[in-house]
């Protein structure tokens, strides 16, 4: 059973509610409506009062059980990314060719983001402006993502297998059509089919991915 919130914020147990006595959600349902309010709103605008309402609890229930909106941020965001995070860096500790551990990584990214649309649309926010946010996402995810893939992007560039453009060039060559897969109102005027579906966004993925990647490095070998 749910603990429950008193309208003052005090935590009661399980058991007869009290007086305006409110069930709060358990914490997976908590992050969701999280993500699903700095996706939709941005950091800014994402009030302490209005993730309460949101949540259905006090106005005081952030402070209390996270801190601060922002150790709420950073909770929300790795509730996603740290799981992603676990697969990539087992993508680039396989045992392939640097041409397939570049290729696996790319295809990750973009499945990644038909998981967890909202994300998307969260970190393509937070990538356009300076903030301290901007620099926990990149010091926790995306350097320790670059880090290892870079030696392996630079022997290819090398080799002749990639085009020799700098590194910030390549990373928005490949983030970038990821709008494809969270700007949805846009590629419907381009022709885009309704309803979508989950079935419908691994497909766009896999065709954003085989355009980027096919595109980088070739065909992939049969």
């Amino acid at each position: 059973m749910a603990a429950e919130e008193s309208v003052t914020g005090a935590a009661r147990g399980p058991g007869r509610p009290g007086a305006g006595a409110r069930p709060v959600p358990d914490e997976a349902e908590i992050l969701r409506r999280g993500m699903e309010a700095f996706a939709e709103l941005g950091y800014d605008r994402t009030s302490a009062r209005e993730l309460a309402r949101r949540l259905g609890v006090s106005h005081n229930f952030i402070n209390d059980r996270y801190g601060s909106k922002a150790n709420f941020w950073r909770t929300v965001v790795d509730s996603l990314l740290e799981r992603d995070q676990r697969e990539r860096q087992r993508l680039l500790e396989a045992d392939v060719d640097d041409a397939e551990r570049v290729r696996a990584v790319i295809v990750h990214f973009y499945q990644a983001a038909v998981e967890a649309p909202l994300l998307g649309r969260l970190l393509a926010d937070e990538f356009s402006r300076e903030s301290e946010r901007l620099d926990y996402l990149y010091e926790r995810y995306v350097a320790p993502t670059l880090g290892p893939l870079v030696p392996a992007v630079e022997r290819l560039m090398a080799a002749g297998r990639l085009p020799t453009v700098p590194m910030d060039v390549l990373f928005f060559a490949v983030i970038s059509p990821v709008a494809g897969l969270v700007q949805l109102p846009l590629a419907h005027r381009l022709g885009r089919a309704e309803p979508v579906t989950r079935e419908s966004q691994t497909r766009t993925a896999r065709e954003l991915a085989d355009l980027i990647v096919n595109g980088l490095l070739g065909p992939h070998p049969r």
